[in-house]
Formats: C-alpha cells, structure tokens, sequence
C-alpha cells in the first residue's frame, strides 16, 4: 500500500540516526560505567578537572560528549574492551550530527519528540481529542493548528507540517525496520469535525489505509465505556531497543513533559493496555472509521448538491 507523503523523502528520513536517542544511550552507559567503578560524580568531577554538573549533565544527555571526554572516562572507568570503546566513541560522534527535523524553526520540545520517535520500536498514543499525528493529513493538521489560542504564523504552520510528513515516513520505512504503532483514540474525534466535512471524510480515509499497515493498529474508545483511567490525559509511551528505557511523553495546556523513570513508563504501559481492553477491537474500530467516512461524504455530496442548485 501506498501512503502520499510530502517533504523529506522517506529513505532520508528512515535512514537517518536519531542524535537525541544517541545521546541518551551514550548518557546511559556513561552512568552505567561509573557505578561500575564505584566512584561518585563529585569523584569523576574532581579527576577531569571540571564541575560536578557537567559530569551529570553528560549522563543525563542534557550536553554533548567531546571525544577527549571519552578517552579520560575510559581510563577512569578501565575501560579495557577494544569494542567498547569504540562503540562509546561512534555514539559520541554520532550524538554531534543534525537530524533532518533540525533545520526547520519548530519548538524544542517537539525537536526532542521526533528525535525520540525516529528511534523508537513501539510507540502506544492515545488521543482523546485528535486523530494521531502521524495518522493526519496535511489538510486536519492544518485546520488543527488553525483553531490553538496562539496560532502560529503561516509560515511556522507550514513547516510544522512539513516535518510532520517527514515523520510519517517512519510507519513505512525498510531499514531499520518500522515501528510498531499503537493508537488509541475516543469515540469524539470520529464526530468532531474538524476543518470540514471534506476534510474529515479524507483525513478518516487516510487513517483508513494506515490501518492497512502490518505494524500499524488503531482501536476506537466508545462513549458506551464512560470513566476511564485516562480520562484527563494524552500521551505517548515510546520504547526503545536495549539498554534504553522507555520514554512517556505527556501534552496538555500546561506545556509538554517527558515521564523518563522506570516505574512512570509502567504505569503508562499499564493505563494504555487497559484502555485497549476497553476500546472495540481493532476491526470494529476500523468498520467504525469506514462507517464516519463514508457520512462526511455523504455531507459532502449533500453540500455540493446544495450550492449547485443555489448557483443555477
């Protein structure tokens, strides 16, 4: 199946290494190597010569990691494996380079997002109020961004969907293989119209072909199951390859928040499985989609034959 996208094309997009995600590994097995070494940051701090901060903000991913940092930590640690070494060098260099997202004028938190989306394995999102992002159409993002309180300029609006396109490259990508995406969405996103009936027929019509997918699976949360234990949430759980661990992304009015502790990741993975025994399976979730679809043309078809008649 194919899938319409624009802006980067997909090869560039999948083939391309994350450096937010390549940090924070490299983050990981910095700290990992010092507890090994049973040496404390105030120790690392005082035998580099530099601040007990950049030490932790090196195992924290919050700061690059120069190659001279590597070869002293290496010594320090007694880091002896050839293979090691090498492996935490090529993360250092690789950590340094751009993302293709990084050129385009968008928020630094959702540069951070992309980053870690683009490197993710699973991603489960669950959206009560919207069709998922990398599920929408140029045409839904645009009407969504169109309706926030501090409208972007049409400029940043545009290159918000640019790179929103260039993430859903991901779904379809052949190397590294994609992820496995898991949504959920409420009932209400079905029935909001969004932009126009137009827009909401070829947006469902989109979602529709994504479902199609083999790593792509999306169930619908009914009005029918009433209180649930997300009811005041959106949020994104993106898990990695070893030895990284899960990341929660967690969006609302307040800002956006990431949820990096291992025991947020399992409450969020606990909510997000209960939701999906909640919501309607996922080929009644698609015969519901198909079902909206094909009412916003039927609005459709009735519009047009009204402004027909009132144009004779």
């Amino acid at each position: 199946m194919h899938m319409e996208r624009m802006g980067k094309s997909s090869t560039q997009v999948a083939t391309a290494p994350s450096p937010v995600v390549r940090r924070r590994e490299l983050a990981a097995l910095l700290r990992e190597l010092r507890t090994e070494a049973g040496l404390t940051v105030e120790e690392v701090a005082g035998e580099l010569l530099c601040s007990p901060s950049k030490v932790s903000r090196m195992e924290t991913g919050q700061r690059t990691v120069s190659l001279r940092d590597i070869r002293d930590l290496c010594a320090l640690y007694r880091v002896s494996d050839p293979a090691l070494r090498e492996h935490l060098t090529a993360l250092a260099k690789s950590a340094k380079e751009h993302g293709w997202w990084q050129p385009y004028e968008i928020p630094s938190s959702l540069a951070t997002y992309v980053g870690f989306e683009a490197d993710a394995i699973r991603i489960s999102n669950y959206e009560p109020g919207v069709i998922p992002g990398l599920l929408q159409t140029p045409e839904y993002a645009r009407a969504v961004h169109d309706r926030t309180l501090d409208r972007p300029s049409d400029e940043t609006i545009d290159q918000m969907i640019e790179v929103r396109s260039g993430r859903q490259a991901i779904l379809t990508r052949e190397d590294p293989p994609p992820p496995e995406f898991r949504a959920i969405v409420d009932e209400g996103v079905l029935h909001r119209v969004v932009g126009s009936p137009a827009i909401m027929g070829a947006a469902l019509q989109y979602v529709l072909q994504a479902c199609d997918l083999p790593n792509v699976g999306l169930r619908v949360l009914s009005y029918e199951v009433g209180a649930h234990p997300a009811l005041d949430s959106t949020f994104v759980l993106l898990e990695f390859r070893d030895p990284l661990t899960p990341v929660v992304y967690v969006e609302g009015l307040v800002g956006r928040v990431w949820l990096e502790r291992p025991q947020e990741a399992e409450r969020y993975e606990r909510v997000f499985e209960s939701l999906r025994m909640m919501s309607l399976s996922d080929r009644d979730s698609v015969d519901l989609i198909a079902k909206f679809a094909s009412e916003y043309k039927r609005m459709l078809r009735a519009v047009n034959s009204i402004t027909y008649f009132m144009n004779r």
